[in-house]
This record gives C-alpha cells, structure tokens and sequence, in this order.
C-alpha cells in the first residue's frame, strides 16, 4: 500500500496486520515504533558507521537491512524468511539499490540457523512472525542456544516480540535468554509494561555490558518514548519465570482485534 504523504514510501501487510514500512527514498527513515527501537539497539552497539556482520529472521519488506546498509556500508547481511512468495514480492516492487551487501534466502528460521556457521554473526535479529505470531520452534532454550553459537562473542542479540499483561510469554523468552546470555535489556511503551495493552516489546541480550544509558536516552527522547529495563528490575520483571523446552514450546498469544490495525 502507498503512502500518500511520501512519494515513494510503502506500507506492507500481511494478512491484513502491517508488518513493514520503507521509504525507498529514506532508508534510515523507521517508522513503526518497533523498528525504531531496533534501530537505536543497533546504532549504540558499535562505533558509528563501522560494518557488521547480520542474520536477520524474518525479512518482511527489508527495513532493517536497508537501515544497516545506509547507516553502516560495506555490512554483510543475510536476510532468512519463510516466505518465498513475500520475498519475491518484494524485490519486485520494493527493489534493493545494487551494492548493498545483503543476500535473501528463502528457508526456516530455524533450519537456517541451526545450519549457520558458529561465531558467523555480529548481530541476530529475529522479527519472525508467522501471520502475527512467533511461531512456537523459535520460542524455546534451545533456539537460544543456537542464536548464542552463532554470534561472535562480542555480538548481540535482538528480538521484536509482542505480549500483554500477565507477560507469561514474554517472561518466558527473558528467562530463555538468561540461561544464555549475561546481559539482557527490555525496551517496551511504558503503557505496555503497565498492562493497559497489547504491544511490541524488544528484547536485546548478549555477553558484555551495554551502553544502556545511551539507549536509555534514546529511546526516551524518541517520537514514541519507550522504557529502558535493565538489571535488577528486569530481573524482578522475570521473576520465577522458566525456560521453555522445545517440547513445551508454544507461539506468541494472539494479538486481541484492533491491536495492530491501520488507520
């Protein structure tokens, strides 16, 4: 879908829930309230401008990798998604310019991962949603274990996620990722993390420190302020929730009607 306020500026949806939006003319330009959360993950995790190495699951219209191509040239980005059908869609009408360093692989989020080289990546980003949510075999400890094989020592992990009040879920992927990784960092709508509604979360997580009070500032003098969890509230956050085995593993809960509507 067009949009009418930017030339050549494009709403993508998928079963009727928007799912990306580019600006071919304005890659940095991040509209949606998640990815601009992303964004600033990824913008305090190196000195600016330096290339990176990313595994992005899930592909969507490709904002996240074109972002990286604009801000930090010369990074390595391979882009795994599912569906086929998307992806050739989009490089139809939503074309990459040439040069951009990112590859597009049609397979599995988890096939493709479990296959990747170990310490391949300096960054994980998985924004998978199959419909409008997580599909169960990218919800364990297990699928963590391999995000954590993959990444370089150094690296991060990133994930767009979607919860509600009591945040079973979303508890459940925090204690997923404790048993991995030291440093995990919550960035959510304060509104969200109150409980008054259903919404995105961001989760961010690896093997040393981060500038949290850069991101902290960041994300609270955004258009859409968001909070910064860390430390020991995050820790209170989680509380006696578990990790989830593969067998028990579930998607993420259905978004109630009207939560990610347009217009």
């Amino acid at each position: 879908m067009p949009d009418v306020d930017r030339e050549r500026a494009w709403l993508l949806t998928v079963d009727g829930a928007p799912q990306s939006y580019v600006d071919l003319d304005a890659p940095t330009h991040l509209e949606f309230e998640y990815a601009r959360r992303l964004g600033h993950a990824l913008d305090t995790f190196a000195a600016p401008g330096r290339p990176l190495d990313v595994l992005h699951l899930g592909g969507g219209a490709l904002t996240l990798p074109r972002y990286l191509a604009a801000t930090r040239p010369g990074s390595r980005q391979d882009v795994v998604e599912a569906d086929r059908a998307l992806l050739e869609l989009v490089a139809e009408h939503l074309p990459l310019p040439a040069g951009t360093g990112i590859a597009l692989h049609p397979a599995d989020a988890r096939a493709w991962l479990e296959a990747a080289p170990a310490g391949s990546a300096d960054v994980l980003v998985a924004d998978v949603f199959g419909g409008s949510r997580v599909p169960a075999h990218l919800t364990s400890v297990a699928y963590a274990r391999e995000a954590g094989r993959v990444l370089r020592g150094d690296g991060v992990y990133l994930a767009n996620l979607a919860d509600a009040a009591p945040f079973a879920f979303l508890r459940s992927q925090l204690a997923n990722l404790a048993e991995v990784f030291e440093e995990l960092v919550l960035i959510a709508e304060p509104a969200v993390l109150r409980g008054r509604r259903f919404g995105n979360a961001v989760l961010v997580a690896g093997h040393h420190p981060f500038d949290v009070s850069a991101l902290a500032r960041r994300t609270a003098s955004d258009a859409f302020p968001a909070r910064v969890e860390h430390g020991a509230g995050l820790r209170r956050f989680v509380g006696d929730a578990r990790p989830v085995r593969d067998e028990d593993a579930v998607a993420s809960p259905e978004p109630p009607d009207g939560a990610f509507g347009i217009g």
